[in-house]
């Protein structure tokens, strides 16, 4: 019987002919071996016409993404829609490869054959997260396409509450309209988005500006609501003209799902997930999933059935906590031992780069991506992490010897300018230190000075007293005895003086009757 074929060794077999299918499946060793015996490192797919570069953002190889990079794989192919990699991974919420984009200064606000810029794909297919990543590049949130649809349109239409929030906060505009006059409030009420449809119209100015907006054919949303038979925005819509009110602000609607979580509500988050409102790892504005919601406050058997969902236990939020992270803050017990059976390695553990277990989990960051055809088992991603590691190390040494041989031909760095700067407003600081504290010694010794010339002075004017009173003995004596003699309270001598008797000579008594 021949022997079972661990999954690393069918990576390996030559099945993988074509260079596109290694970079399908993630297998960047196979990829340097193909591209090493001559295959293109820039070859067209024949029937979907990507390049290997297209392939790793749309399938989410993020190692054979960097090498093709590395490597000076062609950045501006596009495919035959007009679709740059940037694109590709907006379709399918490659959130790690949309980041090595950014990182790598490729251009996220490119529009394909119809104007739709990767911002617009990742509103239609709901990837908030990925869609974050393409705002905080600098790319206009409220660019239009060739239909005059901005992404919040495409949030709207799709029903993608997430992206619609997200790109509320980012600055989009509800008033804008398409090349039919439709408001995104419009296009949620044709598609029966309801979840959309209110959170709209609660960030609307009033609430006959959202309920009354007519498009180019005059319809509002009522009428397209009717049209296409969404009865529950058409009684939603009964309900507020009834109310004949603005609808109070809910404090927790812009994250229905994040809310059902914290409460442990599963049918409202089984409702919420059918209807593809939200999706099973979406993230809120502090980067928690639903998970971390549910383990902070020890939903066990919520967390049990999202994972069973495919949730993703290893996602972080923005504080760098996993849901075990917040099980444990909360203190959680029976969650955290939960999810230490599913996440394996503890997360908190600290381990040296020379253990193994360092390339398991530890600081490395999970995202909402769609893994499709990738056959990464643990220990791939282990294997993968570990070449990335080496890589660093490997560059790190290359680069300090590309500075060193730099230096020795004359060059400075921009190290070395900042470090010189430094070193020069230091002894700047110095000197003018050093100045004021030769300026302070100097008046410290020119006062020191004139105290010695007083002092010798008082010397002299003792010594010649002194010799007065041996030269002329007399007047020192009277001099004692008019001491002697002078009266001890002065203030009462000068009162006397001041005193007059009654009887002056040349006056007079008069007595009056």
């Amino acid at each position: 019987m021949p022997a079972a074929v661990s999954p690393t060794a069918i990576k390996k077999q030559p099945r993988f002919h074509s260079i596109h299918k290694a970079v399908k499946t993630g297998n960047v060793q196979q990829l340097e071996e193909l591209v090493s015996s001559g295959a293109s490192i820039n070859e067209v797919d024949p029937i979907y016409k990507f390049t290997p570069l297209h392939w790793a953002a749309y399938s989410g190889s993020l190692e054979c993404l960097q090498w093709l990079l590395w490597h000076g794989a062609d950045r501006t192919d596009v495919t035959v829609r007009g679709w740059t990699m940037a694109h590709l991974a907006a379709i399918r919420g490659q959130d790690a490869c949309m980041q090595a984009l950014l990182n790598d200064n490729i251009n996220l606000g490119a529009q394909d054959d119809r104007g739709c810029t990767p911002a617009h794909l990742a509103a239609t297919h709901g990837h908030s997260f990925t869609l974050q990543t393409i705002l905080r590049s600098g790319v206009d949130v409220n660019v239009s396409d060739k239909s005059d649809w901005r992404p919040i349109h495409n949030a709207a239409f799709h029903g993608r509450l997430g992206c619609l929030q997200l790109l509320v906060r980012w600055g989009a505009t509800l008033d804008d309209v398409d090349n039919n006059g439709n408001l995104p409030v419009h296009l949620a009420a044709m598609e029966g988005h309801l979840p959309c449809f209110k959170f709209l119209v609660n960030k609307m100015p009033t609430l006959s500006h959202s309920l009354k907006a007519r498009n180019d054919h005059g319809e509002t949303p009522r009428d397209l609501a009717e049209r296409f038979y969404k009865t529950d925005i058409v009684e939603y819509i009964n309900k507020l003209q009834r109310e004949k009110d603005q609808p109070k602000k809910l404090e927790n609607f812009t994250f229905p799902g994040h809310d059902a979580a914290f409460r442990g509500d599963i049918e409202t988050i089984r409702s919420l997930l059918e209807n593809r409102v939200i999706s099973i790892n979406e993230r809120d504005d502090k980067g928690s999933t639903l998970l971390h919601k549910a383990a902070g406050q020890g939903h066990l058997s919520l967390l049990e059935w999202l994972i069973n969902r495919e949730a993703d236990c290893n996602i972080t939020n923005d504080a760098g906590e996993s849901p075990k992270d917040v099980a444990k803050r909360f203190a959680q017990l029976a969650v955290v031992e939960f999810l230490k059976d599913k996440m394996g390695n503890d997360s908190d553990e600290e381990l040296n780069d020379k253990d193994k277990r360092f390339f398991e989990r530890h600081t490395v960051e999970e995202s909402t991506d769609c893994k499709g055809d990738l056959i990464l088992n643990k220990q791939g991603k282990v294997d993968a992490r570990e070449r990335a590691y080496q890589k660093i190390e490997e560059l790190k040494r290359l680069l300090e010897i590309a500075t060193s041989n730099f230096r020795q031909l004359g060059g400075i760095t921009p190290e070395d300018r900042e470090e010189k700067k430094a070193e020069k407003e230091f002894e700047k600081k110095v000197y003018e230190l050093q100045a004021q504290l030769e300026y302070e010694r100097l008046q410290r010794e020119k006062l020191e000075a004139e105290v010695d010339e007083y002092r010798e002075e008082i010397k002299k004017l003792k010594e010649l007293q002194a010799k007065e009173q041996q030269d002329n003995p007399l007047v020192a004596t009277s001099a004692i005895s008019v001491a002697s003699e002078a009266p001890s309270d002065p203030g009462k001598e000068k009162k006397k003086v001041k005193r007059k008797s009654l009887y002056s000579p040349g006056g007079m008594f008069v007595r009056r009757y």
